[in-house]
This record gives C-alpha cells, sequence and structure tokens, in this order.
C-alpha cells in the first residue's frame, strides 16, 4: 500500500512538474553551471551554453529547475534565465530578415537604376527633339532674313521701274510735243498755199 501512495505521488509530482514546464534561455553569458539541487551547496552537474533553450520545470528561491537540450534536469541560478531568446536561437531569424532586407533593396535599386535609364532615356529624348526644334526654328529664321532681303530687293526693283518708266513717258512726251511743234512750224512752209479768188457774186 505504501509502495502504491509513493508511486502515486511520484506520478502526480511528475504530471504537475510537465504541466508547467515553460520554455526559456539562458542568457548571454559563457556558460552556466547547473546544480543538483537549488543552491550553491549542491554539487555540479553540468553546465549549459549561453543562449540554449531549456525548459522551466519549477522555482524555488533565487533558483530554477530546468530540463536542457539533452534532457538533462538540474537547478541554475535565476538570474540567468531569460524569456528572450539567445543569439544562437535569434541569428537564422537574423539572417533570414537580413536577406530579405538586402533583396528588397536590391530589387529597389533594380527598379531605381531601370526608371533612372528610363528618364535619362526620355532625357535625351527630350534633348534630341528640342535641338531639332532649334534647327528647325533657326532655318525658319534664316529663310525669313532672305525673304525679306528679297523683298526689299524687289521693292527697289519696283521703285526703280516705275523711275524709268516716268522717265521714258516725260521723254516720249516730250518728243511727240517736239515733233507736233516742228510739224506745226514746217508744214505751212510745205503745204501750198491756195489761191485767192475774186469771184464775186454780182
Amino acid at each position: 500500500m505504501k509502495r502504491l501512495v509513493t508511486l502515486f505521488t511520484l506520478l502526480a509530482a511528475f504530471v504537475s512538474t510537465g504541466a508547467f514546464a515553460q520554455d526559456r534561455y539562458i542568457s548571454e553569458d559563457l556558460f552556466t553551471y547547473m546544480h543538483s539541487g537549488p543552491g550553491t551547496q549542491y554539487r555540479i552537474i553540468g553546465s549549459v551554453d549561453a543562449g540554449e533553450k531549456v525548459s522551466v520545470l519549477s522555482s524555488q528561491s533565487d533558483y530554477t529547475q530546468i530540463v536542457d537540450s539533452r534532457g538533462r534536469k538540474g537547478w541554475v541560478d535565476s538570474k540567468y534565465i531569460s524569456r528572450q531568446p539567445g543569439l544562437k536561437e535569434r541569428l537564422p531569424a537574423l539572417q533570414n530578415e537580413l536577406k530579405q532586407v538586402k533583396s528588397a533593396l536590391a530589387k529597389a535599386e533594380g527598379e531605381a537604376n531601370s526608371k533612372q535609364e528610363g528618364l535619362l532615356e526620355s532625357l535625351e529624348q527630350r534633348n534630341s527633339q528640342i535641338k531639332e526644334l532649334e534647327k528647325y526654328n533657326a532655318d525658319l529664321n534664316q529663310k525669313l532674313i532672305d525673304s525679306q532681303a528679297e523683298t526689299r530687293e524687289l521693292r527697289a526693283r519696283l521703285d526703280t521701274q516705275k523711275d524709268d518708266l516716268l522717265m521714258r513717258w516725260f521723254t516720249y512726251g516730250g518728243l511727240v510735243a517736239g515733233a507736233g511743234l516742228i510739224l506745226g512750224l514746217i508744214l505751212p512752209h510745205i503745204i501750198p498755199r491756195r489761191k485767192k479768188t475774186n469771184d464775186r457774186w454780182m
């Protein structure tokens, strides 16, 4: 009967300790000694590396009973127990996060470079169009200057022709007037006069 009660007690203790087991981590020291009982007066049964994940079973005074990754059960100073994972546990996640950040950065840089190349290409096209427009504008200005010069020349020639035409008309008119005057003076001497007749009606 006593054996049954003892077995039942041990079973209940095991179940209760298992039910309250919680994951914790050894803080960032080189290692922590694990004792067989809750104090330094108990013998050292091993050590736990810094950052190692352990399961907390119970606490007593300033010591905590744990089970390490190798299944060893012992007591360590509670100040070495941390809720935060150690670097050993966090390193893969940090490396993965760093990889994702680098990938996102590379993608952003690629998109930025692509946009920059597009902007540079567009800028070159705009500059080329501007140069073409400037050349076209210069050609138009030169044509306008040439047209204005030709117009001035044609107007000058037209004014000269008008003056020449007026001089010709004046010359022709003077010649005609002179010829008429000469004819008026000469013709009376050339054409014989009719003889006067004395026939009168009686």
